[in-house]
């Protein structure tokens, strides 16, 4: 056993620890970050990158088909083995040894092995060999463990082996058939993402697509769906799932069958924080870590929780904007500086309560910030909703012979600011930052009308929905 002292201990090396203990050694604290499996984390390997890898061809080959010139040189489905070889480029084979030159060159050490809480500001790392490392914190420990898939305790399905967003990711042979479980940003990613290598895909969602969002959005990714040939069925449930030979066989509650070679389950989320250590410090294992907006861990003066495991927005780029706070904040209380004097204001992490990006790479995108129009009500604001058709936009014209999408704003109409945003269409992802900032910047929409947007671009909806706007109040 060796025992080594340290200011920061991080508990995770995915983007959000390795940003955590980013920022606190760029000011100065002595950081180790601790990690069990390959550094970059679910991100980089099973995850964003991965699954992104697998939706791009498909998403570029009907880019090329939309357009007359292009359409005539493409010629062929998505090859998947082609798919597959940029997949693994994305995610360096698996290989983390870049991540850990970058470790190494940002000064921070790593401890690999499983981490564990032993009484505060004390963790307990077991390597494969089974040594153990003692660290000690002298200010604070980091929980960046993020999230592990959910499987729901439906009959048989355990005993099935099912996929989760893991093993679809990382798939190395394509099945001639797949069932999908779930209606959420997983399920519809990789519904598009294999219905585009050819595979006979079956989604099953107990509500619609893409619940949280503006109903809109659930509804045009399904109708793209059907229209490539996927078998999406909403409102139905699993009720007991077999695997028979090299067959799953899922039955639903009204007695119907559907079999596939291979099932993907994707019906949520759950922190990974089962056997790190918490009952150690008086907390309950297994549970969702509460924080404040320095991501300190309610009751606790010393243990943070950023990212996925903290429950507020389960998405990398709002883990790794925690992470830049809570950096911040640990060392300014190490070295007894006021919080406020952290580095542009990034002390506390507010943005996850009203203002939260998210891209949803199916086909078509959709791309969302801030509230939709029933949470603004559930919110007690009184709103403007403005509903455009992106395809009416002089620069979708010219993007695609027939393009198809829909953009909508929610207006606090009280304050004349923007709330929220969605907009649903191809390549829509790209305009999305313009909405955050409107929305985190409270921009009066007096000050929009000078926001012009070049022309011919999708970005002039903005205009449109200012146009919209200024009718119904004239109105």
């Amino acid at each position: 056993m060796t025992e080594s002292e340290y200011d920061l201990i991080v508990i995770g090396a995915g983007p959000v620890g390795e940003n955590v203990a980013d920022r606190a050694t760029q000011q100065g604290l002595r950081t180790v970050i601790v990690e069990s499996e390959l550094v970059g984390g679910e991100c980089s390997y099973w995850a964003c990158m991965p699954s992104k890898g697998l939706l791009r061809a498909g998403a570029a080959l009907r880019a090329a088909q939309a357009v007359d010139g292009a359409r005539q040189a493409v010629t062929g489905r998505v090859d998947a083995a082609g798919v597959l070889r940029r997949r693994d480029r994305l995610t360096h084979e698996w290989d983390d040894s870049g991540q850990v030159e970058w470790l190494d060159a940002a000064g921070i050490h790593l401890v690999r092995g499983h981490g564990r809480l032993a009484g505060p500001r004390r963790v307990e790392v077991t390597a494969e060999d089974g040594g153990v490392t003692v660290l000690t914190a002298r200010h604070a420990v980091a929980v960046c463990t993020g999230s592990a898939a959910l499987l729901p305790d439906t009959p048989g399905l355990a005993q099935a082996e099912p996929w989760t967003s893991r093993e679809a990711t990382s798939v190395q042979e394509i099945p001639a058939s797949l069932a999908i479980i779930g209606g959420g940003v997983v399920a519809c990613e990789m519904a598009t993402a294999f219905t585009d290598l050819g595979v006979r895909v079956t989604l099953l969602a107990r509500g619609g697509l893409l619940g949280g969002m503006e109903p809109f959005a659930g509804e045009r990714v399904a109708a793209a769906l059907r229209d490539r040939d996927a078998d999406v069925r909403t409102g139905v449930t699993v009720a007991r799932v077999q695997r028979d030979g090299d067959q799953v066989v899922l039955t639903l509650e009204d007695g119907t069958t559907v079999d596939a070679a291979q099932l993907l389950v994707a019906t949520g989320r759950l922190p990974r924080t089962g056997d790190l250590g918490l009952d150690t410090v008086g907390l309950a294992a297994g549970d969702w870590l509460d924080v404040d907006d320095t991501m300190l861990v309610t009751g606790t003066d010393w243990l943070y929780a950023v990212g996925d495991v903290n429950h507020r927005a389960l998405l990398t780029h709002q883990g790794k904007y925690q992470a830049r706070a809570a950096g911040d904040v640990i060392a300014a209380r190490a070295q007894d500086a006021p919080v406020d004097d952290a580095p542009w204001g990034a002390h506390v992490a507010t943005a996850d309560h009203a203002a939260v990006p998210q891209v949803t790479f199916t086909d078509p995108e959709v791309a969302s910030v801030g509230l939709t129009a029933r949470a603004a009500e559930a919110a007690g604001r009184r709103i403007r909703v403005v509903d455009y058709d992106l395809g009416a936009v002089a620069g979708a014209w010219t993007l695609a012979d027939d393009y198809a999408g829909q953009a909508r704003a929610v207006v606090d109409a009280d304050r004349n600011v923007l709330l929220g945003a969605t907009f649903v269409g191809p390549d829509v992802a790209e305009m999305l930052q313009a909405a955050t900032i409107a929305v985190v910047g409270e921009v009066p929409l007096a000050r929009l009308w000078h926001a012009v947007p070049a022309y011919p671009t999708v970005s002039e909806v903005w205009l449109r929905f200012l146009e919209e706007l200024g009718r119904s109040t004239a109105s």
